[in-house]
């Protein structure tokens, strides 16, 4: 171990001597280029001072030392970070060790950083950091650069180096190995300071302008060197008129692909239509053929997969129809259940259509026909051949309600050339949180927004009185347990849940609303083998005095069936699906269980946790464990209520963030009768 020990360090130290002496030859053989003509004297006027530039971009900034005056770097604590240290070292430079979070939960030392460097201030040495933090967003200052200057009272100087000949690498900060023989500019920004009584508001101006300081320092230093500033920006960083990636070698596979397989998607969807899957009337559609004539004026298409995406993109079409009485709407879904929900609530100014199969042919069909003047993608629909047909008319796109699960990420963070092209020919992301907002900026997504999760402000799924009225009075006063939205391999605990429960509860009536409609009778038959009587809604039945359990297979019911129960396991989360929509429940008043399983709605699970709003449950025993407790206190429900509604008005105001950023995408009505 000990042996292994050493040679690591000693091929670290050989490392970091060979990037020093790499560094001092690009100083030694490149032609220097300053601006102001007298920065380095510039610098050293304001000594002891904070050195601000991006990561990726600090290889020569040690070279603007010119009078050897005291210098302290802030390096973080990694394995590629040692060889920078190593190399620092050799150059004159004093280590710091530690960085900030960037936003993630593992401590790097950035507090015992922070306090080194007031230190070092203190003792005379000026400060040299990046201003961005790793694991990005790359380009967005930080807040440890300006917490340093407000606390020690030192300005901050916005730095940029720059050569002709580089190398940019695949990193989310794209590290720049600047190289010999090089034109080499360097540029520097007025000083910032900061005020050690700045209000929050103040803060955040001054840090807005050294994010705009640094971003032009560095334009106008690659400007200088004559080189492309492009080359050596992250993709998420480029100016919104920067040409986007273009398509790699999987990205060109995948449309070749799409292209060849067009002549069996007759017989798949033939297939798909056999089991119930598909609008035979409709198949047309799933070519790209429009069933309906596009209206006059401003379009906005938008996309959603299933219910849940329908479910958000609905209020959305509504607070857009609000504030544009001039716009039309194209709303496209993929699955029956949604085609259904849409034709029943889009409005007078909606048309829906299935979505094109994702093949370039019926793209182009799809996009020639309807013309959109903007399109909008809900939540993680990403399909290529769509983006890559939509972004070649010039038409915007925008990811709204935008989301994606850590695999996902992963997947398409490991194929750059399948990302990069598409993320980048977004216009537009509005992200459900920072977590998410800092992932879709690493794969290239440039104008990046957290918004809010727009199912919080979505308004209750509608109830049909008269249903309600007679579902009420065929249950009577029977205790009630809804299952909601269930998954298969869920329902399968439920029904041990209720057996657990009818023992101390025989008037029980478990009311199981399965995700997929058509699961109906499979359920039922389960049910039976169970040992437990069901009846099922699609067949016209009401529960009935026998039934332990009643199958609500149909759709668009939910909302009546959560205003008739005042307990809901909400499922999906017993399952590793990630778990369904809680708030739809809580805006019914119905208490909320849920499993381990939610990662498809962290935030809104996490805030009703905050408030005792939401009860965890994880297997048939604990289901059934709780909901006795709950039949037998119903001032708990109510408590749970309560704490539920405060964390859903913490939680909203996503619809009119969404709203307000679509709107800037559209041009406006006096623009285009100027245009006309």
């Amino acid at each position: 171990m000990a042996t292994s020990s050493g040679k690591s360090l000693r091929l670290q130290s050989a490392a970091g001597r060979s990037i020093a002496a790499l560094i001092r030859y690009v100083e030694r053989t490149s032609r220097k280029v300053y601006e102001p003509a007298d920065l380095t004297e510039r610098m050293l006027a304001e000594h002891p001072a904070i050195f601000a530039f991006w990561h990726g971009q600090f290889m020569m900034v040690s070279t603007l030392n010119a009078h050897g005056a005291q210098v302290a770097a802030m390096v973080a604590r990694h394995g590629d970070a040692e060889l920078i240290g190593s190399a620092l070292d050799r150059l004159g430079v004093t280590l710091i060790r530690g960085a900030g979070a960037g936003g993630r939960r593992k401590d790097r030392g950035g507090a015992q950083a922070l306090r080194a460097a007031m230190r070092a201030l203190e003792d005379g040495y000026s400060i040299c950091m990046t201003a961005d933090v790793p694991p990005g967003p790359a380009r967005r200052v930080g807040e440890g650069v300006i917490t340093l200057a407000r606390l020690s009272g030192r300005p901050i100087i916005p730095l940029a180096v720059a050569s002709s000949r580089f190398l940019a690498l695949d990193t989310w900060s794209r590290m720049t190995i600047n190289l010999p023989h090089s034109v080499l500019a360097s540029v520097g920004g007025e000083p910032v300071h900061v005020p050690r009584d700045a209000s929050p508001e103040m803060l955040e101006s001054l840090r807005a302008g050294l994010e705009q300081s640094l971003k032009q320092a560095t334009r106008r230093a690659y400007e200088l060197a004559g080189a492309d500033v492009n080359r050596a920006t992250p993709l998420s960083a480029l100016d919104a008129d920067a040409p986007a990636a273009a398509p790699g070698t999987r990205l060109k596979i995948y449309r070749a692909l799409t292209r060849t397989l067009q002549p069996i998607v007759p017989a798949w969807l033939a297939y798909r239509a056999r089991r119930g899957k598909e609008d035979r009337q409709r198949r047309d559609e799933r070519y790209g053929i429009a069933s309906a004539a596009r209206p006059t004026g401003q379009l906005v298409w938008l996309h959603a997969a299933s219910v849940g995406e329908t479910n958000a993109a609905l209020p959305l079409i509504n607070s857009l129809s609000e504030a544009r009485a001039d716009l039309s709407f194209l709303l496209t879904t993929g699955t029956l259940t949604s085609a259904n929900l849409a034709a029943a609530r889009i409005g007078p100014r909606g048309i829906h259509q299935f979505v094109p199969l994702d093949s370039p042919r019926y793209a182009q069909r799809f996009l020639d026909h309807w013309r959109p003047d903007a399109a909008l993608f809900i939540e993680s629909e990403i399909w290529p051949n769509l983006i890559i047909e939509t972004a070649k008319r010039s038409i915007p796109i925008g990811l709204v309600n935008a989301r994606m699960s850590h695999r996902s990420f992963k997947r398409w963070r490991r194929s750059r050339g399948m990302s990069a092209p598409l993320f980048s020919r977004l216009s537009l992301v509005l992200a459900q949180n920072e977590r998410l907002a800092r992932m879709f900026s690493l794969l290239g997504a440039r104008n990046v927004r957290v918004s809010g999760n727009l199912k919080i402000d979505s308004p209750p799924p509608p109830v049909n009185a008269l249903e309600l009225e007679r579902l009420s009075g065929a249950v009577g006063n029977r205790p009630l347990l809804l299952a909601a939205s269930t998954h298969p391999g869920e329902d399968e605990v439920i029904a041990a849940a209720h057996k657990i429960i009818a023992a101390q509860h025989p008037e029980l009536l478990t009311i199981i609303v399965p995700r997929h409609p058509e699961r109906g009778a499979s359920v039922a038959e389960m049910l039976k083998a169970e040992g437990l009587a069901s009846s099922r809604r699609s067949l016209g039945a009401l529960p009935d005095t026998a039934d332990d359990v009643y199958i609500a297979d149909t759709i668009g019911e939910l909302g009546t069936f959560y205003a008739l129960s005042r307990l809901a396991l909400i499922g999906g989360s017993l399952v590793r699906h990630g778990g369904q929509n809680p708030i739809e429940a809580v805006r019914h008043t119905c208490a909320v269980l849920t499993g381990p399983h939610v990662h498809n709605f962290t935030d809104s699970y996490a805030a009703l946790r905050a408030k005792a709003g939401v009860r965890e449950v994880k297997d048939a025993e604990s289901l059934a464990a709780t909901a006795i407790e709950l039949f037998n206190d119903r001032q708990a429900i109510e408590r749970m209520n309560a704490g539920a509604k405060e964390a859903l008005d913490a939680l909203s105001g996503a619809l009119d963030l969404s709203t307000q950023a679509i709107l800037g995408m559209l041009p406006k009505p006096d623009e285009l009768r100027r245009a006309s």
